[in-house]
C-alpha cells in the first residue's frame, strides 16, 4: 500500500484529490456518495460578502468532452453560509476550504475577515471576477489588479491563501508570480476556459449569459500545460486542476508539478469520482512503485 497523504500548506490530507469549487457544492451535498474520510480537501462553492443572484436564463450547455456554464457565482453569502451551513460542514471527516469572490478589492477583504473562522482551514480566492470599479475586466486577468486582491486578502486573514488563476490570458506565468510576489501561499490553476454554444434552430446562444466557462476533460491538456509552466516559475505550491476524470489524469498533474489536484466537473458526471480517483491513484502508485504519493510531484522529464 502507497501513502497517499500529503501536507498541504500545513492541512494534513489524507489524499492530495479536492472537491472543486461550484462542483460539491458544501460538500454536504455529497455525503451519502463517497467516503470523506479518503477526500483531501472540499473547495466550498464561492462566497461572497452578501448574497449574489447569478445569471438569468439557461446556465449549463453540454459541448464536446465537456460543458459550458454561466451560473454567476450565486450563492448565499458569508453570513448566512456561516450561520447555516459551517455548523455541518464542520462534521465533515475532510479539510474545509472556503472559496471566496467579490466585485472589489474592498469586498474581498470583507469576505475574508468574513470567513477566518473555526471551521475553515484555507481560503481559494477566485480572481475571474468581473471587476466593477475598474470597467468589467477580471481581476485575474491583469498582474496589478490580481496582486492587489491577494494583498488585500492577505492583510485581511490569519489562513492560508490559494488564489485561482485564471486561464483567459496570454501568459499566465507573469500572473502567478505577481500573485506570489503578493503574499499568496499557493496558486491553483485553472479556472475555466471562455466557450460560447449555439442553438442552430434559433441561430443564437444557448446560455442566458452569451459566453460561459468551459470545463471537462476537454480543456485538460491546456490545464496540464499551465500547470507545469507555473509550477516551473513559483516557489509555492500549486494545485492542479482542469478535466480530471480518472487517477492517471491526476496522476499527470503532479509529476507537471502540482501539490494537490482538483476534480470537478467529474463530479458532476458521477458524485462517486472523487473516491474512484484515489482508489485509481492509489493502484497506479502500487503498480509503479510508488510508495510515497509525495514522490511524483514535478518529476516530468524534458
Amino acid at each position: 500500500m502507497s501513502s497517499l497523504s500529503v501536507n498541504f500548506l500545513g492541512m494534513h490530507m489524507a489524499s492530495p484529490v479536492i472537491g472543486a469549487s461550484g462542483t460539491v457544492g458544501f460538500g454536504l451535498e455529497l455525503a451519502d456518495y463517497i467516503d470523506y474520510h479518503k477526500i483531501g480537501a472540499i473547495s466550498g462553492k464561492g462566497l461572497a460578502p452578501t448574497p449574489w443572484k447569478g445569471n438569468e436564463g439557461v446556465r449549463i450547455a453540454e459541448t464536446t468532452s465537456g460543458m459550458l456554464n454561466c451560473i454567476g457565482l450565486e450563492n448565499p453569502g458569508a453570513p448566512y453560509f456561516i450561520e447555516h451551513y459551517l455548523p455541518e460542514v464542520k462534521k465533515l471527516p475532510t479539510v474545509f476550504i472556503a472559496n471566496m469572490v467579490g466585485k472589489s478589492v474592498e469586498e474581498y477583504a470583507e469576505c475574508a475577515k468574513m470567513l477566518t473562522v473555526p471551521g475553515i482551514s484555507a481560503l481559494e480566492v477566485n480572481i475571474s471576477c468581473p471587476n466593477v470599479k475598474e470597467g468589467g475586466a477580471a481581476f485575474g486577468t491583469d498582474y496589478h489588479q490580481a496582486a492587489a486582491v491577494t494583498k488585500a486578502v492577505k492583510e485581511a486573514t490569519t489562513l492560508p491563501v490559494i488564489v485561482k488563476l485564471s486561464p483567459n490570458v496570454t501568459d499566465v506565468v507573469s500572473i502567478a508570480e505577481a500573485v506570489e510576489q503578493a503574499g499568496a501561499d499557493a496558486v491553483s490553476l485553472i479556472n475555466t476556459l471562455m466557450g460560447i454554444a449555439i442553438d442552430l434552430r434559433t441561430r443564437r446562444p444557448i446560455l442566458g449569459n452569451i459566453t460561459g466557462g468551459l470545463s471537462g476533460p476537454a480543456i485538460k491538456p491546456v490545464a496540464l500545460r499551465m500547470v507545469w509552466q507555473v509550477a516551473k516559475a513559483l516557489s509555492i505550491p500549486v494545485s492542479g486542476l482542469g478535466g480530471i476524470m480518472t487517477g492517471t489524469y491526476a496522476i499527470e498533474f503532479m509529476i507537471a508539478g502540482a501539490s494537490t489536484v482538483q476534480v470537478g466537473t467529474a463530479n458532476l458526471a458521477d458524485p462517486t469520482a472523487m473516491e474512484r480517483i484515489v482508489r485509481e491513484m492509489d493502484e497506479w502508485c502500487d503498480k509503479n512503485g510508488v510508495k510515497d504519493i509525495n514522490e511524483i510531484v514535478g518529476t516530468l522529464k524534458v
